[in-house]
């Protein structure tokens, strides 16, 4: 039976950053055209951070009994590394998944009833990233989901339930988030590479190469500082977004050192930093504009 530090270590806490950076920009975004509302921004981070958890248990679940997860260079996989039943980790992944969607409805009742349908969407490509008979994750589109749930989604949504409508800053930031969130993904398949060959796992890093991924990966990198020199028609302040540029710079490295295996694994932890600090420190920005 796993321990509680296992079950933690199996929510895969180095992800985080990816639920919590989009309602960060989003409230932002909501801020610069004073529209933020904290308490909805609360709700809508346990959102974000109830569906991350849901989808690592899942993708547990899913890797693990396909025998993906069965050799493997990176961090604990609970069913991959028999330290829990199958079962159990499923419902864990059902249990976060579903007190995401109670949160998510209570969002729905306070602002429009089509956003269930956007929930619905989460919800689905929560679980066939790499559940189903034909998991999305197994065929190269790993990092459009990323991009979408957790830059589009994430931000745009998060802007919206507070104040009633999008604009073109919050979609300037939902594209620097959702480029920050799959050069996570990105730098996690790069490492992945020969293990998800020999189990037939098929990610876009698998489909690219080894080279190409590595440009990828400092291409998603890049984006979200050409999205703060965008920022700066909003306003000026948006420059310290820049400060994050040292953080990026080092999540890279490992990258583009041609760097393999658990020398890998800082990149995705300092991509997921560069990520958080840049949507804290762009946010205070557009806060101060608005």
């Amino acid at each position: 039976m796993a321990t509680a530090a296992q079950w933690i270590e199996g929510a895969r806490p180095r992800t985080l950053p990816n639920a919590i950076a989009p309602v960060i920009a989003g409230t932002g975004a909501a801020a610069s055209i004073d529209g933020a509302v904290w308490w909805k921004a609360i709700l809508a981070l346990l959102v974000s951070l109830a569906l991350i958890v849901g989808v690592n248990y899942a993708n547990d679940y899913s890797d693990g009994i396909r025998g993906t997860d069965d050799v493997r260079v990176g961090p604990l996989r609970l069913v991959g590394q028999k330290l829990a039943s199958p079962a159990a980790v499923k419902n864990a992944a059902i249990i976060s998944l579903a007190i995401g969607a109670v949160f998510g409805l209570v969002l729905v009742a306070l602002t429009a009833w089509w956003l269930i349908l956007v929930g619905a969407a989460c919800l689905a490509g929560a679980w066939y990233y790499t559940g189903g008979s034909k998991p999305y994750g197994y065929s190269g589109f790993g990092e459009i989901a990323v991009f979408v749930f957790f830059g589009l989604i994430g931000v745009l949504g998060t802007q919206f339930v507070q104040a009633d409508k999008i604009d073109w800053a919050g979609a300037v930031l939902a594209v620097a988030v959702g480029s920050f969130s799959s050069a996570v993904l990105v730098a996690n398949n790069l490492r992945d590479i020969p293990t998800d060959t020999e189990s037939g796992k098929v990610t876009l890093a698998v489909k690219l190469g080894d080279p190409r991924t590595r440009t990828l990966h400092l291409a998603m990198l890049a984006i979200p500082f050409i999205a703060t020199l965008i920022l700066v028609a909003r306003t000026p302040w948006a420059l310290v977004g820049l400060v994050a540029i040292p953080l990026a710079v080092r999540a890279n490295a490992p990258v583009r050192s041609g760097k393999g295996g658990l020398e890998l694994i800082p990149a995705l932890r300092d991509s997921g930093l560069a990520l958080l600090l840049w949507s804290v420190a762009t946010a205070i920005a557009l806060g101060i504009a608005g």
